[in-house]
């Protein structure tokens, strides 16, 4: 089903729904990956009822850490009555891992399914209502390991595949120059142990990997003390190569998106969604951009509304019995 809301529209209906009165408690945890130590959030409700409830993993954009756009999205759904789990990756953030900064989408498929392991080992938590909510480029992740979830949802979805990639690089040229770039780096890291490190966001260092954008350059948005604003520009290739867009025919889950045309590649959310042949529910806002998702009042309650809204409906309320 294609929905398309105005932001004036988003906001009321946001305002409208939210009716928290106190803030989740909020527990430090920590569960292991692949031999590696994760640190993450464990967002929890007031008022959490004695049965086992469902629960989220809540994961953010590249290069993020848990105290950025998913600690926000994380409480946003605790208000709303669902524990959620944010974290760092391995090698990102207070997680463990020896090579940082490194955007490794299989290591974080990985580390997305041993979080569920770890939620589903907890006595307050329903192993078999455990949900995914992925936001920007951890949609592709979290769709990669839906296996491991009941539900999943995603907001300002970043999906992308061969013919995606080449529409938002450059085409072949650019593509060749950023695998160039990439090689290098990894070439170095090899023969040395050392990595390259770039800005990972700058306004006015070319290098960086996001040139002149926002939030991470905003010091009351994303470029907050937790997170370090360096990359290792040795993941290009991995990441050109990934495709999350051939997991949509092999997605079984319910599946709910929240985007905007005026957000990052919604032609690759257009396909991914276009591929699905399960359940599927989709939510379009106007003018909203992919930053405005990350932190915006209006974007965010709106695409928070919609994501509790189908959890509830996927995966049942705190109180109920498993579904």
């Amino acid at each position: 089903m294609l929905k398309t809301l105005t932001l004036a529209a988003a906001t009321a209906v946001a305002l409208a729904a939210s009716n928290a009165e106190a803030a989740p408690r909020i527990e430090r945890v920590t569960f292991a990956s692949h031999g590696e130590q994760i640190v993450g959030e464990l967002y929890l409700p007031e008022g959490l009822a004695a049965k086992p409830a469902p629960a989220l993993v809540v994961t953010g954009a590249w290069m993020t850490v848990k105290e950025q756009m998913p600690a926000r999205y994380a409480r946003e759904m605790a208000d709303r009555g669902f524990v959620a789990l944010t974290f760092d990756f391995r090698g990102w953030g207070e997680s463990g891992g020896a090579r940082r900064q490194y955007e490794d989408p299989k290591a974080k498929i990985a580390d997305i399914k041993a979080a569920v392991a770890y939620l589903a080992g907890r006595s307050e938590i329903d192993k078999d209502r455990i949900g995914g909510l992925g936001i920007c480029a951890s949609s592709g992740y979290m769709v990669s390991a839906a296996a491991a979830i009941k539900s999943v949802a995603l907001v300002a979805p970043w999906l992308q595949d061969a013919e995606v990639v080449e529409q938002t690089y450059g085409g072949k040229d650019g593509i060749a120059r950023l695998e160039a770039l990439g090689d290098t780096a990894e070439a170095q890291y090899r023969s040395t142990g050392k990595q390259a490190f770039l800005p990972a966001a700058s306004l006015s260092d070319e290098r960086a990997i996001m040139f002149k954008v926002p939030y991470y350059s905003e010091p009351d948005r994303g470029m907050i003390p937790a997170w370090r604003n360096e990359a290792d520009p040795a993941f290009w290739r991995g990441w050109l190569t990934f495709d999350a867009i051939q997991a949509a025919p092999r997605l079984r889950q319910p599946f709910l998106m929240v985007h905007s045309e005026a957000a990052a590649i919604p032609q690759g959310a257009h396909k991914f969604y276009a591929r699905l042949t399960n359940s599927k529910q989709e939510l379009w806002l106007e003018n909203v951009t992919q930053f405005d998702f990350y932190d915006r009042a209006a974007p965010v309650k709106a695409a928070s509304d919609a994501v509790a809204a189908h959890f509830r409906a996927t995966l049942g309320s705190a109180g109920e019995a498993g579904q």
